[in-house]
Protein backbone atom coordinates (compact mmCIF):
# COMPACT_ATOMS: atom_id res chain seq x y z
CA UNK A 1 0.00 0.00 0.00
CA UNK A 2 1.12 3.60 -1.09
CA UNK A 3 2.78 4.92 2.20
CA UNK A 4 0.73 8.45 2.53
CA UNK A 5 -2.37 6.29 2.30
CA UNK A 6 -1.66 3.71 4.59
CA UNK A 7 -0.81 7.53 6.96
CA UNK A 8 -4.07 8.40 5.75
CA UNK A 9 -6.15 5.53 7.77
CA UNK A 10 -3.29 4.64 10.56
CA UNK A 11 -5.05 4.35 14.42
CA UNK A 12 -1.25 3.98 16.07
CA UNK A 13 -1.31 5.91 18.64
CA UNK A 14 -5.06 5.38 19.33
CA UNK A 15 -7.06 3.76 21.78
CA UNK A 16 -10.47 2.55 20.76
CA UNK A 17 -13.44 0.99 23.18
CA UNK A 18 -16.00 -0.56 21.14
CA UNK A 19 -19.38 -1.73 22.92
CA UNK A 20 -20.69 -4.92 22.26
CA UNK A 21 -17.35 -6.20 20.48
CA UNK A 22 -17.90 -10.33 21.75
CA UNK A 23 -18.95 -11.05 18.35
CA UNK A 24 -20.87 -9.95 15.44
CA UNK A 25 -20.59 -6.26 13.60
CA UNK A 26 -18.42 -5.37 16.74
CA UNK A 27 -16.22 -7.64 17.05
CA UNK A 28 -15.19 -7.31 13.35
CA UNK A 29 -14.88 -3.42 13.50
CA UNK A 30 -12.72 -4.16 16.82
CA UNK A 31 -10.33 -6.53 15.19
CA UNK A 32 -10.27 -3.96 11.45
CA UNK A 33 -8.85 -0.92 14.00
CA UNK A 34 -6.58 -3.52 15.44
CA UNK A 35 -5.17 -3.85 12.24
CA UNK A 36 -5.51 -0.55 11.61
CA UNK A 37 -2.93 0.13 14.76
CA UNK A 38 -5.48 0.91 17.32
CA UNK A 39 -5.30 -0.27 21.10
CA UNK A 40 -8.24 -2.20 21.41
CA UNK A 41 -10.71 -2.23 24.40
CA UNK A 42 -13.43 -4.75 23.81
CA UNK A 43 -16.68 -4.94 25.93
CA UNK A 44 -19.04 -7.49 27.02
CA UNK A 45 -21.97 -7.75 29.41
CA UNK A 46 -20.36 -10.31 31.42
CA UNK A 47 -17.14 -12.13 31.02
CA UNK A 48 -17.37 -14.71 28.50
CA UNK A 49 -15.42 -17.06 26.44
CA UNK A 50 -16.73 -15.54 23.45
CA UNK A 51 -15.09 -12.08 24.77
CA UNK A 52 -11.57 -13.62 25.53
CA UNK A 53 -11.37 -14.95 22.24
CA UNK A 54 -12.04 -11.87 20.18
CA UNK A 55 -9.33 -10.67 22.59
CA UNK A 56 -7.12 -13.18 21.86
CA UNK A 57 -7.73 -12.62 18.19
CA UNK A 58 -6.78 -8.73 18.66
CA UNK A 59 -3.71 -10.35 19.98
CA UNK A 60 -3.45 -12.90 17.06
CA UNK A 61 -2.80 -9.94 14.55
CA UNK A 62 -0.35 -8.89 16.77
CA UNK A 63 -2.37 -5.62 18.67
CA UNK A 64 -3.10 -4.87 22.17
CA UNK A 65 -5.96 -6.29 22.84
CA UNK A 66 -8.02 -5.61 26.55
CA UNK A 67 -11.09 -6.70 27.90
CA UNK A 68 -14.12 -4.68 30.31
CA UNK A 69 -17.62 -5.63 31.07
CA UNK A 70 -20.79 -3.94 32.02
CA UNK A 71 -24.06 -4.32 32.00
CA UNK A 72 -25.37 -0.92 30.07
CA UNK A 73 -28.85 -1.93 31.28
CA UNK A 74 -27.71 -0.99 34.16
CA UNK A 75 -27.00 2.86 34.48
CA UNK A 76 -24.66 2.86 37.29
CA UNK A 77 -22.24 -0.48 35.59
CA UNK A 78 -22.24 2.12 32.46
CA UNK A 79 -21.05 4.89 34.86
CA UNK A 80 -18.34 2.24 36.04
CA UNK A 81 -16.97 1.44 32.61
CA UNK A 82 -14.91 4.69 32.00
CA UNK A 83 -12.73 3.92 34.90
CA UNK A 84 -12.28 0.50 34.24
CA UNK A 85 -10.53 1.38 31.46
CA UNK A 86 -8.30 4.12 32.66
CA UNK A 87 -7.51 1.20 35.25
CA UNK A 88 -6.16 -0.56 32.22
CA UNK A 89 -3.81 2.64 31.73
CA UNK A 90 -5.64 3.67 28.37
CA UNK A 91 -7.49 6.83 27.40
CA UNK A 92 -9.88 6.19 25.18
CA UNK A 93 -9.85 8.72 22.23
CA UNK A 94 -12.22 5.99 19.57
CA UNK A 95 -15.30 5.09 20.86
CA UNK A 96 -17.69 2.92 19.36
CA UNK A 97 -20.99 2.41 20.31
CA UNK A 98 -22.43 -0.78 19.27
CA UNK A 99 -23.86 -2.79 21.80
CA UNK A 100 -27.55 -2.46 22.05
CA UNK A 101 -30.58 -4.89 22.41
CA UNK A 102 -33.87 -5.65 20.87
CA UNK A 103 -36.80 -7.81 21.19
CA UNK A 104 -39.47 -8.45 18.41
CA UNK A 105 -42.79 -7.65 20.29
CA UNK A 106 -46.00 -5.81 18.71
CA UNK A 107 -46.86 -2.62 20.31
CA UNK A 108 -48.94 -3.92 22.68
CA UNK A 109 -47.26 -6.57 23.81
CA UNK A 110 -44.02 -4.45 25.11
CA UNK A 111 -44.24 -3.91 29.56
CA UNK A 112 -42.48 -0.71 30.98
CA UNK A 113 -39.60 -2.41 31.62
CA UNK A 114 -38.93 -3.69 28.38
CA UNK A 115 -39.25 -0.12 27.19
CA UNK A 116 -36.58 1.19 29.96
CA UNK A 117 -34.65 -1.48 29.30
CA UNK A 118 -34.20 -0.80 25.77
CA UNK A 119 -34.12 3.09 26.30
CA UNK A 120 -30.99 2.71 28.70
CA UNK A 121 -28.61 -0.30 26.84
CA UNK A 122 -29.16 2.01 23.21
CA UNK A 123 -29.75 5.50 24.31
CA UNK A 124 -29.05 5.96 27.89
CA UNK A 125 -25.77 4.12 28.08
CA UNK A 126 -24.54 5.95 24.84
CA UNK A 127 -25.23 9.56 26.79
CA UNK A 128 -23.77 8.26 29.86
CA UNK A 129 -20.67 7.02 27.97
CA UNK A 130 -20.12 9.78 25.48
CA UNK A 131 -20.12 12.12 28.73
CA UNK A 132 -17.71 10.29 30.47
CA UNK A 133 -15.31 10.07 27.35
CA UNK A 134 -15.57 13.29 25.28
CA UNK A 135 -13.75 15.79 27.71
CA UNK A 136 -10.75 14.33 27.59
CA UNK A 137 -10.82 14.06 23.82
CA UNK A 138 -12.03 17.80 23.07
CA UNK A 139 -9.39 18.47 25.47
CA UNK A 140 -6.46 16.28 23.45
CA UNK A 141 -8.47 18.31 20.34
CA UNK A 142 -8.88 14.49 18.41
CA UNK A 143 -11.37 12.23 19.03
CA UNK A 144 -13.70 9.76 16.91
CA UNK A 145 -17.10 9.08 18.44
CA UNK A 146 -19.18 6.42 15.92
CA UNK A 147 -22.73 5.78 17.00
CA UNK A 148 -23.83 2.35 15.17
CA UNK A 149 -27.66 2.62 14.21
CA UNK A 150 -29.83 0.08 12.06
CA UNK A 151 -31.48 0.43 8.91
CA UNK A 152 -35.03 0.59 11.24
CA UNK A 153 -34.39 4.33 12.20
CA UNK A 154 -35.20 4.50 8.56
CA UNK A 155 -37.52 1.92 7.50
CA UNK A 156 -38.94 0.52 11.32
CA UNK A 157 -40.45 -2.62 11.51
CA UNK A 158 -43.76 -3.06 12.83
CA UNK A 159 -42.44 -5.49 15.79
CA UNK A 160 -38.80 -3.53 16.42
CA UNK A 161 -41.04 -0.07 17.33
CA UNK A 162 -39.09 0.48 20.71
CA UNK A 163 -35.71 -0.57 19.51
CA UNK A 164 -36.41 1.71 16.41
CA UNK A 165 -37.81 4.54 18.27
CA UNK A 166 -34.32 4.02 20.16
CA UNK A 167 -32.08 4.21 16.90
CA UNK A 168 -33.72 7.33 15.99
CA UNK A 169 -33.49 8.77 19.32
CA UNK A 170 -29.50 7.84 18.74
CA UNK A 171 -29.27 9.85 15.46
CA UNK A 172 -30.77 12.86 17.03
CA UNK A 173 -28.08 12.46 19.84
CA UNK A 174 -25.53 11.81 17.06
CA UNK A 175 -26.50 15.27 15.45
CA UNK A 176 -26.09 17.08 18.47
CA UNK A 177 -22.82 15.94 19.61
CA UNK A 178 -21.35 16.53 16.48
CA UNK A 179 -22.25 19.56 16.37
CA UNK A 180 -21.49 20.88 19.76
CA UNK A 181 -17.71 19.11 19.64
CA UNK A 182 -16.79 20.29 16.26
CA UNK A 183 -14.69 23.21 16.83
CA UNK A 184 -12.82 20.94 19.24
CA UNK A 185 -11.58 17.91 16.86
CA UNK A 186 -13.92 15.22 17.38
CA UNK A 187 -16.42 14.01 14.96
CA UNK A 188 -19.33 12.49 15.90
CA UNK A 189 -21.37 10.23 13.11
CA UNK A 190 -24.20 7.81 12.72
CA UNK A 191 -23.14 4.40 11.04
CA UNK A 192 -26.74 2.61 10.19
CA UNK A 193 -26.30 -0.99 9.18
CA UNK A 194 -28.87 -3.24 7.15
CA UNK A 195 -29.76 -6.68 7.31
CA UNK A 196 -26.08 -8.26 8.44
CA UNK A 197 -25.29 -11.82 8.80
CA UNK A 198 -24.73 -12.29 12.05
CA UNK A 199 -25.87 -14.54 15.23
CA UNK A 200 -28.11 -11.77 16.06
CA UNK A 201 -30.18 -12.31 12.92
CA UNK A 202 -29.79 -15.96 12.30
CA UNK A 203 -33.65 -17.02 13.69
CA UNK A 204 -35.34 -14.37 11.93
CA UNK A 205 -33.72 -14.99 8.49
CA UNK A 206 -33.99 -18.87 9.73
CA UNK A 207 -37.60 -19.24 7.83
CA UNK A 208 -36.62 -19.12 4.09
CA UNK A 209 -40.03 -17.33 2.83
CA UNK A 210 -39.23 -14.71 5.12
CA UNK A 211 -35.47 -14.12 4.63
CA UNK A 212 -36.31 -14.19 0.71
CA UNK A 213 -38.84 -11.70 0.98
CA UNK A 214 -36.30 -9.03 3.18
CA UNK A 215 -33.53 -10.23 0.71
CA UNK A 216 -35.32 -8.99 -2.32
CA UNK A 217 -35.79 -6.02 -0.79
CA UNK A 218 -32.05 -4.89 -0.79
CA UNK A 219 -31.26 -3.29 -4.00
CA UNK A 220 -27.93 -5.15 -4.30
CA UNK A 221 -29.61 -8.29 -3.90
CA UNK A 222 -27.63 -9.92 -0.61
CA UNK A 223 -27.36 -9.46 2.67
CA UNK A 224 -24.34 -7.13 4.16
CA UNK A 225 -21.15 -9.14 5.92
CA UNK A 226 -19.72 -7.71 9.31
CA UNK A 227 -16.64 -6.75 6.68
CA UNK A 228 -19.00 -4.48 5.41
CA UNK A 229 -19.63 -2.87 8.41
CA UNK A 230 -15.83 -2.55 9.27
CA UNK A 231 -14.79 -0.70 6.87
CA UNK A 232 -17.02 2.04 6.98
CA UNK A 233 -16.42 2.68 10.72
CA UNK A 234 -12.48 2.24 9.76
CA UNK A 235 -13.21 5.73 7.37
CA UNK A 236 -15.07 7.32 10.45
CA UNK A 237 -12.63 6.78 12.75
CA UNK A 238 -8.92 7.64 10.98
CA UNK A 239 -7.69 10.34 9.32
CA UNK A 240 -9.49 9.44 5.63
CA UNK A 241 -12.68 10.68 7.54
CA UNK A 242 -11.55 13.99 8.97
CA UNK A 243 -13.96 16.39 7.41
CA UNK A 244 -16.81 14.05 7.89
CA UNK A 245 -19.25 14.81 11.40
CA UNK A 246 -22.81 14.50 11.72
CA UNK A 247 -23.68 11.91 9.21
CA UNK A 248 -26.10 9.09 9.03
CA UNK A 249 -24.09 6.90 6.63
CA UNK A 250 -26.60 3.57 5.68
CA UNK A 251 -24.32 0.43 5.22
CA UNK A 252 -27.53 -1.36 3.92
CA UNK A 253 -27.03 -2.33 0.57
CA UNK A 254 -29.53 0.29 -0.65
CA UNK A 255 -32.51 -0.99 1.55
CA UNK A 256 -33.31 2.03 3.14
CA UNK A 257 -33.65 3.58 0.06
Amino acid sequence: MDGALEKLFSLAGHTALVTGSSRGIGREIALTLARAGATVILHGSRESAKLRDAVELVKQIGGRGECVTADLTDDKATAALPDACRALGLEVDILVLNASIQEYLHVTDYEPEEFAREFQANVGAAFRLVKEFSPAMRRKRWGRIVCVGSVNQLRPATRLSIYSATKAALENFTVCCAKEFAADGVTVNNLVPGVILTDRNEKILSDEAFRETVRSSVPLGRFGSVADMAGAALLLCSEAGAYITGIELPVTGGMHL
